[in-house]
């Protein structure tokens, strides 16, 4: 079926819930359990950074992976610009923007603002899955990026 052709509430639906797993992802990591993203893709997921030829595939490497981030790390991530566009009732794509602030080392209260350690842009493929859109393949791509800060101790 051409996507012009989809009722108009349908598509619409589709954008939101592909959207919500784009903000989802970002939230599960900075605010929830960042293992816990990998159940917002299909079985057979993949997230790829081609700088470096990061490549994870599959749910269980996916948990892995996003599980063993550091457990002192505190990041913020800004997400913007999402643009999904919806293929065929079971696929869609999407571009979205993100900036994330991060810090390693972080013992509790409020951070200095610095610069934000990444500003770069994910490019997303979701498909559909018994009725619920997951995301297939994540590919960040990362034009502006430096080393995650430790944060200084306080002194007392």
């Amino acid at each position: 079926m051409d996507p012009l052709e989809q009722p108009d509430l349908e598509r619409l639906l589709a954008e939101r819930a592909c959207e919500r797993l784009v903000l989802g992802f970002v939230h599960r990591l900075d605010l929830g359990e960042p293992a816990s993203v990998a159940d917002l893709f299909t079985e057979d997921g993949v997230w790829r950074w081609p700088e470096g030829d990061r490549l994870v595939e599959g749910r269980a490497a996916l948990r892995a992976y996003f599980g063993g981030r550091p457990a002192d790390r505190l990041s913020r991530r800004m997400m913007a610009n999402v643009l999904v566009t919806v293929d065929s009732p079971a696929e869609a794509r999407a571009t979205s923007y993100f900036t994330t602030y991060r810090v390693d080392g972080h013992t509790g209260g409020m951070v200095p603002a610095g610069p934000p350690v990444q500003i770069g842009h994910y490019e997303d493929t979701f498909r559909r899955v018994d009725g619920t859109w997951l995301l297939s393949t994540r590919t960040l791509f990362l034009p502006f990026g430096g080393p995650t800060p430790r944060q200084r101790p306080s002194a007392a």
